[in-house]
């Protein structure tokens, strides 16, 4: 694996032709670590493993899943619940690596392709520790770029170096081009679940998440400095700015619990019908922001309105359950659901939105109260 920086405005990934692909574009796989940290659910640990034995055993019918496992123990642990789950198969590639928690969305790295037509950057010359992008000097064999952004646990947990080298190995076991992006002389703090994407230049965000002074990723960013990375690095054109999350979401907001793009031209978005609930009027403003927003062409969004499920608590605490957290990878699509009434009605709405998928419902009850599901614990690494 080489390690990229980037040295001048013509030598970003979107100047080279690079973008961050939609999540419904195809896979070469998906990425999972196997859930360890009892201390991400409390009490509820024991039914964990078995919920991503049943999401493993989906998922390596249409792609291949790359698991990581803290050591040699750990891998015979999981090949153990995966056997026994029918879900072990050659399609499921083991990496041994140590980490913190779990949640590869926001600790792994995000992969970046290029254009249909564009030319590939190659690294060519060291500067220190790093690489230099030399922008002149082409080469069809870089193909993919892995975006390995800072990770610091949300600005909230004490243990996440592990997990801060996560993106790295995932960059090297690709054996895609390192990159890691920067504002001025700083490496930007960025989750994968704080952004949702279409492929074609828009991005989704909250500004809870990016801009609000609890958050602690980027002090010195603002929203147009936001906008600029989003453009350098992803290939964005036009960034929609949500609200707020939901309650009981501990990233601040992460827009992959509300609002996420399912065709280029369209959103799914959650709504709150009870005025009663205190999601109701946070979700109503994302509803009119997107009502009101254009796609990076200037058109209008098509939204589609997914309700939220009944509050889900535990030990008094309001959890983060939402149908919006949903997973797309080849062939499927993987619903949290909570049996709730409204589990049908989010299954029923989403199997219209992707009629070319299989839309499976997972039981999240357990899996919730470590605060993420579906998309928290996936990253896709797109195919070439």
């Amino acid at each position: 694996m080489t390690r990229a920086r980037i040295s001048q405005e013509t030598d970003t990934p979107s100047a080279q032709g690079f973008r961050m692909p939609a999540e419904w574009e195809p896979h070469a796989a998906t990425w999972l670590a196997w859930p360890h940290y009892r201390s991400d659910w409390p009490g509820k640990f024991e039914p964990i493993p078995w919920v991503y034995a049943e999401i493993i055993r989906h998922l390596a019918r249409h792609e291949r899943v790359e698991l990581i496992v803290n050591d040699a123990t750990s891998e015979k642990r999981a090949k153990k619940i995966l056997e026994r789950a029918s879900a072990l198969s050659k399609n499921v590639r083991f990496h041994r690596w140590p980490t913190d928690r779990v949640w590869t969305r926001d600790s792994g790295c995000i992969f970046v392709t290029e254009r249909a037509g564009a030319d590939v950057l190659v690294v060519t010359k060291h500067v220190g520790a790093d690489v230099l992008v030399c922008p002149a000097e082409r080469s069809s064999a870089a193909s993919a770029l892995a975006l390995k952004w800072s990770f610091n646990a949300w600005a909230k947990y004490p243990n996440w170096r592990r997990d801060e080298k996560i993106g790295s190995r995932m960059a090297k076991a690709a054996r895609a081009t390192e990159v890691r992006p920067v504002f001025g002389d700083q490496r930007v703090v960025l989750e994968g679940g704080s952004i949702d994407v279409n492929g074609k230049g828009a991005l989704l965000t909250t500004e809870e998440c990016l801009l609000s002074l609890e958050q602690q990723r980027n002090p010195a960013m603002g929203r147009e400095d936001y906008e600029n990375v989003f453009r350098d690095y992803l290939g964005i054109k036009t960034v929609i700015w949500l609200g707020s999350g939901i309650v009981g979401d501990d990233t601040h907001g992460h827009v992959d619990d509300i609002s996420r793009f399912v065709a280029p031209d369209t959103v799914v978005t959650m709504v709150e019908n009870n005025p009663k609930d205190p999601n109701h009027a946070p979700l109503g403003e994302n509803l009119r922001r997107l009502q009101a927003a254009s796609d990076q062409d200037g058109k209008p969004l098509r939204v589609v309105e997914l309700p939220m499920p009944g509050p889900v608590r535990f030990e008094g605490r309001r959890l983060p359950a939402s149908y919006g957290n949903f997973y797309i990878a080849n062939g499927i699509v993987l619903v949290p659901v909570f049996n709730d009434p409204n589990d049908r009605v989010a299954l029923n709405i989403l199997a219209g939105l992707f009629p070319g998928r299989e839309v499976i419902g997972i039981y999240s009850g357990d899996l919730i109260w470590g605060f993420g599901t579906m998309h928290c614990m996936t990253q896709q690494e797109p195919a070439t």
